[in-house]
């Protein structure tokens, strides 16, 4: 455990936990929504500071970003508790867990940068559930990871506060951050939380020059109409057409039994987004379809993808090499 970054007490042996807009005020012996941030005689801790469930070598695309060091592998690691409810969650598991029911094994940042370094990957990858709610591991990490030499890439929600936020950034590179709807109603029913500051936390990234790729699942009859997804891409679009967008396909999981979002649906959707962006991909999908990366400017085929096997075919550097345009791709 390690004593909380942005709470303060409130009244007698009460804190108030700052790192989130959820802002939870919280009772002695009890955690905030997030199940891992703890009020222990009126301080507040982070239970899961040096904790893991998951540490893994996976493919950078699985995360998904395709546009940052495409086909290279990232250390990646998780741990658990989230600051949304979502019914429709595919890792409820451990994003919904509380800390005594997973095994988890201790993990120091150390050791993180030092298995990084073994196994040549290119950084690390915080992921699997909410990252940010482990905000002091994730800082600390993240910071060492950079004297490495080594590249920091979330996985979020963001759902987090502008402060804790902006204090973070230095030492993030990339992101691939869920956009879950565009209708704040989406998220106060589904999520119990509020759009404005995923909204925020993309614009303050994209503002800070962090490469940014956005992910929106699309669950049949709640957020799929097609004048919700035209907002979506009309707002991703005012930022830059360059962002990638990744529409996943949604299969029941957890609390929700709504069937599985059609192939015909998603087809629509990226035909749609493809109009104004100029990199969109379908996720969750096994067939070979809306995985590869394609000049926006001529055709030519850049990046072949088959599942998580990834192969550059049409790449000098960062440029096409058939029509010589610069193409947003780090790598």
């Amino acid at each position: 455990m390690k004593e909380a970054l942005y709470s303060s007490q409130v009244k007698g042996k009460t804190v108030q936990c700052f790192l989130c807009p959820n802002e939870c005020v919280i009772q002695e012996g009890n955690t905030g929504i997030c199940n891992v941030r703890k009020n222990i005689d009126g301080k507040l801790y982070s239970l899961t500071y040096g904790r893991a469930s998951s540490v893994s070598v996976d493919p950078i695309e699985k995360k998904p970003l395709y546009h940052f060091y495409p086909g290279k592998e990232i250390i990646s690691i998780g741990s658990i508790g989230c600051n949304f409810k979502c019914p429709f969650c595919q890792n409820f598991e451990i994003s919904q867990s509380t800390y005594e029911d997973v095994t988890m094994r201790d993990v120091s940042s150390e050791e993180i940068v030092s298995l990084a370094k073994e196994y040549n990957s290119f950084g690390i990858s915080y992921t699997y559930n909410e990252p940010l709610i482990n905000y002091e591991f994730l800082l600390e990490t993240s910071y060492l990871a950079h004297r490495y030499g080594l590249m920091n890439v979330l996985v979020t929600n963001g759902y987090i506060n502008e402060a804790p936020l902006t204090n973070l950034l230095p030492f993030i590179d990339a992101a691939n951050i869920d956009v879950k709807a565009f209708k704040n109603e989406f998220y106060k029913r589904q999520c119990k939380s509020s759009i404005g500051p995923v909204l925020r936390t993309v614009e303050l990234m994209f503002k800070a020059k962090k490469h940014i790729e956005i992910t929106n699942l699309i669950i049949p009859s709640l957020n799929d109409s097609l004048d919700e997804i035209k907002d979506l891409v009309d707002w991703i679009s005012s930022l830059s057409v360059e962002i990638p967008l990744h529409f996943s396909r949604y299969f029941p999981a957890y609390k929700m039994s709504i069937s599985a979002t059609p192939l015909s649906t998603l087809k629509k959707a990226r035909e749609l987004a493809l109009k104004k962006l100029r990199f969109v991909y379908l996720g969750n999908v096994w067939e070979e379809m809306g995985s590869n990366t394609y000049c926006p400017f001529c055709g030519n085929l850049l990046i072949e993808r088959k599942g998580y096997r990834t192969k550059i075919i049409g790449l000098n550097g960062k440029v096409c090499n058939r029509c010589g345009k610069k193409i947003n791709i780090i790598h």
